[in-house]
């Protein structure tokens, strides 16, 4: 018998070669487990679309909310330009109404009255200048602040002395020095003042404090 037919599988070369068994498909650790061959599981296209939709929603709301602060921003600006626009000009106009009001004080009650006709015209011409400027003014949203005989307020008036006075109550302007002006709500200029002290406010006060004393002493002798 001849070697190749005693062994199919020797090779023509008179090597063994070795059998491979019809089931063997690789090598044992290279197995192929159920789960490789798993479907991934594909991610749900509703849930998908809520998430985009919730996006969708948060961003067109946030778009309206700047959408109106915008316009109600726009209409602020805008009414404040309308209201506040002539402020500088209106504050340079303030030095030529202090000399229409300076030139009419200086004239006495007494020189008015016997004055020839002429200088009276003149005065009253100033006067009449003077009232229509305001007047001018105030179309515009600016006013005058003559605060004589009202309570001080710090927003819109300056104290620069006090005046001993206890005919009137504490804090009253009683002296105007300089007249003031405001435009809208803002001042221009703050009205210069003169502010009473020692009035019924003050006198309530020092009464609160001699009863408050006079009670420490009555606890003190108790003790």
């Amino acid at each position: 018998m001849k070697p190749d037919e005693m062994n199919p599988q020797a090779s023509p070369y008179g090597e063994a070669v070795p059998e491979t068994p019809a089931n063997d498909v690789g090598a044992p650790g290279d197995a192929p487990t159920s789960a490789a061959f798993e479907p991934e599981s594909a991610p749900d296209p509703v849930a998908t679309l809520e998430a985009e939709k919730a996006d969708l929603k948060d961003k067109l709301l946030r778009t309206l909310a700047d959408m109106e602060n915008m316009r109600r921003r726009t209409e602020r600006e805008v009414a404040d330009a309308r209201a506040y626009g002539i402020a500088n000009f209106a504050r340079d106009m303030l030095t030529v109404a202090d000399n229409f009001q300076r030139a009419i004080d200086n004239v006495p009650a007494e020189a008015r009255d016997g004055a020839e006709p002429a200088f009276k015209a003149l005065i009253e011409g100033i006067e009449l200048t003077e009232r229509d400027m305001l007047k001018a003014l105030e179309r515009h949203g600016v006013k005058r602040l003559d605060p004589q005989g009202q309570k001080f307020d710090p927003n819109f008036h300056q104290a620069m002395f006090e005046v001993p006075d206890p005919s009137v109550a504490s804090g009253t302007v009683v002296q105007v020095v300089q007249t003031g002006y405001a435009i809208g709500e803002r001042v221009l200029r703050p009205a210069l003042v003169g502010v009473a002290k020692g009035g019924p406010k003050a006198a309530s006060e020092a009464a609160d404090t001699a009863a408050n004393g006079a009670d420490a002493g009555a606890s003190s002798e108790q003790g």
